[in-house]
């Protein structure tokens, strides 16, 4: 959240709108090479979504 509203300055609306797709393109535009090999790919976010589900 911090980089979708602080840094990247988009509206709250805009912001949870966006698919991670669109989040890491734009996260991308503005990292610096050595931080953009840690974005989390499909297969990491699948991980997270499986140990930590937003339901119980």
């Amino acid at each position: 959240m911090a980089m979708g509203l602080g840094v990247l300055r988009l509206e709250p609306r805009a912001f949870w709108s966006m698919t991670p797709l669109e989040f890491a393109a734009a996260a991308r535009a503005i990292l610096p090479p050595s931080a953009r090999a840690t974005l989390p790919t499909r297969a990491g976010l699948a991980d997270l979504m499986a140990r930590f589900p937003d339901h119980q």
